[in-house]
């Protein structure tokens, strides 16, 4: 038989397909924006018909209808990483956290610590040999397909045909159905004054040749910025989106300088506008791969000039990075930032920065702080803590004391905080040692 038979023989409707999912399966989600919203809307309009139906995904960007109150006996949610539509529900009790790092997610489909009833991915139609790719979300998605025992596919003309470890066959494929729904888009967002300034200081700390891993919003964008001077960047990264665009239109961010898939753009996920998915179609200078491979800190350090760029919550005077909790509440997870560190500090000539505003809440509270809040997590730890930036500098803690890292944190905190930060240091000297805060 072949493939464009097999592929008429398991075309579906998405209510069709999803009568495959029963009470008590677990149900794992294609990433962020290669959400299938038509498979999950099928399945959460099975609502009725299930009990005790586990939801697995890291970031959505979808509704997250399946997270709602009326929605409890129904299903579970199962957060790897916690999103604007699924943090209230973790925070109030009616959905799960379960931690780990980004590049560890693909172990759990395949070592059995969460086995995989069903996967609903997002795919490209199939090319001549009646393979499709993932498109913008390969990350853990490709494992779970991999891993589970159902796996219901949208076949999509508007998913970008990305290159690389990027692909599965129809014969892997349980039920096919297709839809032409646009892409979850991400437009960029604004950038201020205070980002502006954080982007310079960080695009300071970038020399030509470098590679780079960045993330999105406003900081990272920023950083995009001030790059117009450099010469031979390249980028390894869990994920990319429109700014990168523009620099390798100019030739700036070419990998002619990698030194490790050389003259390829490295991601394992991607979130944009239709701009960056047209970008990213059968472009053979983008190569996907799955996150246990472009988040191992081992593969990254063999980028020379490897520069991570992340964020955080705040900042402790040790060097103790939060990024993803804000006291007991749960705001996002660990995701890659602990991946890039690490993988960064191993490189040769890396740098790992931790970028953020110095204060929150309309510079009425510092993010730079004497201890991290009660109930906060660790993020990065301040054994792996390199660089931190803010937008009045640039703290470089690798090699230094206690004493040396509040003194240079107290330095790029907001000038209002410096006495009250200082004060605080005084008072702790058992922790800091005389002297500290002067």
């Amino acid at each position: 038989m072949n493939w464009k038979t097999t592929y008429e023989n398991k075309k579906a409707t998405a209510a069709e397909a999803l009568k495959a999912v029963k009470s008590g399966d677990r149900v794992v989600f294609a990433h962020a924006a290669g959400e299938p919203q038509v498979l999950v809307n099928a399945l959460v309009d099975r609502a009725e018909e299930l009990e005790n139906v586990e939801i697995v995904h890291m970031v959505a960007l979808g509704p997250a209808k399946y997270c709602r109150p009326e929605m409890r006996k129904h299903f579970i949610h199962n957060s790897l990483f916690a999103g604007a539509s699924t943090r209230e529900a973790i925070n109030s009790g009616r959905a799960d956290l379960t931690p780990c790092f980004f590049s560890e997610i693909p172990r759990l489909f395949r070592e059995g610590y969460l086995p995989v009833d069903a996967a609903l991915v997002h795919l490209s139609p199939p090319d001549e040999h009646g393979f499709m790719s993932f498109g913008i979300s390969v990350d853990y998605t490709k494992v779970a397909a991999e891993c589970a025992k159902t796996v219901i596919a949208a076949v999509n003309p508007n998913m970008p045909r990305t290159l690389g470890d990027a692909f599965i066959h129809v014969s892997e494929v349980d039920y096919l159905v297709e839809t032409e729904e646009p892409l979850i888009e991400l437009h960029p967002p604004e950038i201020g004054p205070v980002e502006e300034a954080i982007g310079k200081h960080v695009a300071n700390l970038i020399e030509d040749n470098a590679t780079l891993q960045l993330g999105i919003g406003a900081i990272p964008d920023a950083v995009l910025m001030f790059l117009k001077d450099k010469k031979n960047l390249g980028i390894h990264t869990e994920m990319f989106s429109d700014g990168v665009v523009g620099l390798v239109e100019e030739g700036i961010i070419n990998g002619k300088a990698k030194t490790y898939h050389k003259g390829k753009m490295v991601a394992n996920f991607l979130m944009g506008s239709k701009k960056l998915y047209e970008f990213v179609h059968n472009n053979p200078l983008v190569e996907m791969h799955t996150v246990d491979y472009t988040n191992d800190p081992f593969v990254i350090s063999k980028n020379h000039k490897m520069v991570a760029i992340n964020s955080a919550l705040q900042v402790d005077l040790t060097g103790q990075i939060c990024a993803d909790s804000i006291g007991y509440k749960q705001f996002s997870a660990v995701g890659g930032q602990v991946d890039f560190v690490r993988g960064a500090s191993r490189s040769p000539g890396g740098k790992a920065v931790i970028a953020l505003p110095a204060t929150a809440s309309g510079g009425q509270v510092s993010r730079i702080v004497v201890a991290l809040a009660e109930g906060a997590s660790v993020t990065t730890s301040r054994n792996d803590v390199h660089y931190v930036v803010t937008e009045y500098g640039a703290a470089d803690l690798r090699g230094k004391s206690l004493r040396q890292r509040a003194e240079a944190l107290i330095g790029i905190a907001h000038p209002d905080f410096h006495k009250e930060l200082a004060e605080a240091v005084k008072n702790k000297r058992s922790i800091f040692l005389e002297g500290a805060g002067k």
